[in-house]
């Protein structure tokens, strides 16, 4: 993994200077994803590859270790019925659940990602973002997702947002740092391109559109533009940089056409879940639904698939 400890060594740009985006021909380039054809023996490697790129989540207050065990569970044997089937990527928790899920997906692939800095808000002093951050990686998250001051941003304070990122990542230490832009806050692509720069050069590990609280979410014209971001930042830096849609992709088709997406911007270095996630626990029983048709020729019900 390259090392980002030491971002003085690139020309930190301008961030009012961030490119414009032509929005009709976002929408153009994104309808033309939503038509290609997959045939059927990539359409199921695909699907199983969608699966493992999964953070399945559970961000509510209700929610209990017992909750957190079961979603454990399950990201760890998502049909045993089904042989071959992957593990999801992650599975994703307040600070307070980080002891407990790191417990159950011991000596699996699974990480544990958790939401800090006031999620998902982002409405608290550093410091309480920084003890919320140090907390849960001391009780062994490996990713944190973290979410930017919007009204900062949408204030113009760029360099505010840039070294709260910057302090989020130092106190991350070797979790990887996803960065939150809330695009649905930010209301524009530009908005969107500039925040993602901002975030990129700060330290994030991973751009993510969403907390899958506030609507529009992950839509493609917005994944497109953070993922022509990214492959700006990497041309200029070297530095490769994931991605990760969080909110309304609920469906495989959807994720394909996502897929699709990152392999035409991005090409196939970025077609692990090291470096492409979708934040969709919904998704996990859809895709896994497509598969069992795949192979079977018939859908099962939905009461076949565990909801969390």
């Amino acid at each position: 993994m390259q090392d980002k400890k030491k971002m003085s060594n690139y020309l930190i740009p301008d961030f009012t200077l961030s490119p414009r985006i032509d929005k009709v021909g976002v929408e153009e380039r994104v309808a033309r994803f939503q038509t290609r054809s997959i045939k059927s023996e990539s359409k199921m490697q695909a699907l199983k590859m969608a699966l493992n790129m999964i953070d399945l989540t559970t961000l509510e207050g209700k929610d209990t270790p017992n909750k957190v065990r079961q979603m454990c569970y399950k990201a760890m044997h998502l049909h045993d019925v089904y042989d071959g089937l992957p593990t999801v990527a992650a599975v994703c928790v307040y600070p307070s659940m980080v002891g407990v899920a790191k417990k159950e997906v011991i000596n699996s692939t699974v990480k544990v990602a958790s939401v800090s800095t006031a999620f998902p808000s982002g409405q608290a002093p550093l410091e309480v973002k920084l003890i919320d951050t140090k907390f849960a990686v001391e009780e062994g998250a490996d990713e944190i997702d973290m979410v930017i001051s919007r009204g900062k941003f949408l204030s113009g304070e760029y360099n505010f947002v840039f070294d709260e990122i910057a302090a989020v990542k130092e106190a991350c230490g070797k979790a990887r740092l996803k960065v939150i832009l809330e695009t649905g806050e930010l209301v524009t692509l530009d908005n969107v391109r500039k925040a993602s720069d901002i975030a990129m050069y700060a330290g994030a590990d991973f751009i993510k559109t969403s907390t899958g609280k506030i609507q529009p979410a992950a839509t493609m014209q917005v994944t497109y533009t953070m993922l022509e971001a990214i492959r700006d930042f990497n041309d200029a830096t070297g530095i490769q940089i994931g991605m990760k849609p969080a909110g309304g992709i609920s469906n495989s088709k959807l994720a394909l056409h996502n897929l699709v997406m990152v392999k035409e911007v991005l090409g196939n270095d970025w077609l692990t879940n090291e470096w492409f996630r979708f934040g969709a626990s919904s998704l996990a029983n859809d895709v896994l639904m497509q598969i069992l048709k795949a192979e079977t020729g018939v859908y099962q019900s939905s009461n076949y698939f565990s909801i969390d």
